[in-house]
């Protein structure tokens, strides 16, 4: 397949980059780092004891909403895993309060929205003008920022003298997920009244969007203000689209959102499950950085894309069960499928699971770093 020419980011953000001194961020804008960086979806989680004991006390909302709490909780789990990048320890929902749009978390439901969206009227409803509201997430990335301000030691030989800076991530849910949620009232296996509302021809979807592209962008900049200098947008279900409904109901306004952000001066990162098909869609978005499920192999995946965007993955989560060799073995099958091409984020297809070892994670995360990357 032929190459697509660079995509203009590189080039705007190319000094920024090296003025933030993070491997991380190199990779997000595909420049050459001393090895690949290594962070972990959901890496702060059930599967830590640390977040375990935080968790006895409080509920995941209040973590989120608890500056302190959920400083604490990202950074502890970064540096006991000693990954490349911290991501702000939140949820995607958290938007929907300011919306007006009340929603709880039920045991072993996940979560469940009170009054859920499926009429033009509903949509117009939802509040644009209260996205201070969030503004506790932005104070939690400032006190994450502030802790990892100075650069970590060099690692060796080859390593910048003066050090890496951790990246810090912020994140923000993406359109189809965030609506799918809003109009299903929860999670959903086939998204009938999602697709009923894209497919019914009336109002309420262009306004949905509009009204979540706003909110988004606007919460994405309180982000990057507090000190994120990477913005990850999460599309977890997406991937119920075929192609042409991603492009028909998804791609423009998802495009908007992501305008919305580069325009802040830092990488994003868009994410989905099981978007193999979707790939060549998504990076019409202008997103940095594709995320990459385990579904599809790495090398097959970049070279679809035409090497146009950075890659971030896509180790099998379950894979972290398995036997030492096994798993030693699966990560070099995803660096040799990266070939050290610049631009390669080493990570999961998706989140860590709960349950999983610890002594696993830390594994992957030293023969990352043992690796020539």
């Amino acid at each position: 397949m032929e190459q697509t020419a660079v995509h203009p980011a590189v080039l705007e953000h190319d000094t920024a980059a090296g003025a933030n001194g993070s491997r991380f961020i190199r990779a997000c804008l595909r420049l050459p780092t001393d090895r690949t960086p290594v962070w972990f979806l959901r890496q702060a989680g059930r599967y830590m004891p640390e977040y375990m004991a935080v968790r006895r006390h409080h509920s995941l909302l209040e973590i989120c909403r608890t500056p302190e709490i959920a400083a604490e909780v990202t950074i502890t789990a970064a540096e006991r895993l000693g990954v490349d990048a911290a991501i702000i320890f939140a949820d995607l929902l958290l938007p929907f309060t300011p919306m007006g749009l009340d929603f709880e978390f039920v045991a072993d439901e996940g979560p469940r929205v009170h009054a859920p969206i499926r009429t033009a009227a509903q949509a117009r409803a939802l509040r644009t003008d209260r996205t201070q509201d969030l503004l506790y997430v932005s104070r939690a990335i400032e006190k994450v920022a502030a802790h990892f301000k100075v650069p970590r030691p060099a690692e060796g030989p080859n390593s910048d003298p003066a050090g890496d800076t951790l990246g810090i991530i912020g994140f923000c849910g993406a359109l189809f997920t965030l609506a799918s949620y809003m109009i299903e009232g929860g999670s959903s296996r086939n998204y009938v009244e999602t697709k009923k509302m894209m497919y019914g021809g009336g109002a309420a979807w262009g306004i949905l969007m509009e009204k979540l592209v706003t909110v988004l962008s606007e919460y994405a900049a309180q982000q990057v203000e507090a000190g994120a200098d990477c913005i990850q947008v999460f599309d977890s279900w997406v991937g119920a689209l075929s192609v042409a409904d991603y492009r028909q109901y998804v791609l423009s306004p998802t495009t908007e959102l992501v305008r919305h952000i580069s325009a802040l001066g830092v990488p994003v990162i868009y994410f989905g499950v099981d978007t193999a098909s979707l790939l060549p869609a998504m990076r019409e978005t202008g997103a940095d950085v594709l995320g990459l499920d385990w579904r599809i192999p790495l090398d097959h995946a970049w070279r679809t894309l035409g090497y146009s965007t950075a890659v971030q993955g896509n180790l099998d989560p379950i894979t972290l069960f398995a036997p030492e060799a096994v798993l030693h073995a699966h990560v070099v099958e995803v660096l040799a499928a990266a070939a050290g091409r610049p631009g390669h984020i080493f990570n999961l297809g998706h989140g860590i699971v709960p349950g999983t070892p610890v002594e696993a994670v830390l594994a992957v995360v030293d023969q990352i770093k043992r690796s020539s990357g």
